[in-house]
């Protein structure tokens, strides 16, 4: 029986800068979720992790993956360069066009003949709103 051998991989330290960039994307984070009403659950599901891992992300503890970075704007609503920018104001109370977003987010996500209903329904609103 053949022994097995271990494969020592090396550990990855992080710097300073990167320890301060996580921080403040982690502040970001958590600031865009608040303004949007979004539960560091809700952000988890949206993402495919745990609620801890969003603690994590918020905090500085953990660094969020490249390939997670998309989803997690689209989720927040706001461009990745939004997401990314070190010198963001705090972002604004969340008004009719995040929440309008957000809505059209999870109508995307239904079925086709539900998107048209949905759509029907807004449609007849807006005539009614015309006349």
């Amino acid at each position: 029986m053949a022994a097995l051998t271990l494969i020592e991989l090396p550990t990855m330290t992080i710097s300073d800068d990167e320890r301060i960039f996580f921080a403040g994307l982690g502040d970001r984070v958590a600031q865009l979720r608040k303004a949007r009403n979004i539960t560091q659950v809700q952000l988890a599901e949206s993402l495919g992790v745990s609620q801890q891992t969003i603690q994590a992300y918020e905090v500085g503890r953990r660094r969020v993956p490249v390939s997670t970075l998309r989803q997690l704007a689209k989720t927040l609503g706001v461009s990745l360069d939004e997401l990314m920018a070190e010198g963001a104001h705090a972002p604004r109370k969340r008004g009719p066009v995040p929440q309008i977003q957000q809505h059209m987010e999870r109508i995307s996500q239904l079925p086709k003949p539900k998107q048209r209903a949905v759509m029907d329904v807004i449609e007849a609103m807006l005539a009614q709103q015309g006349r």
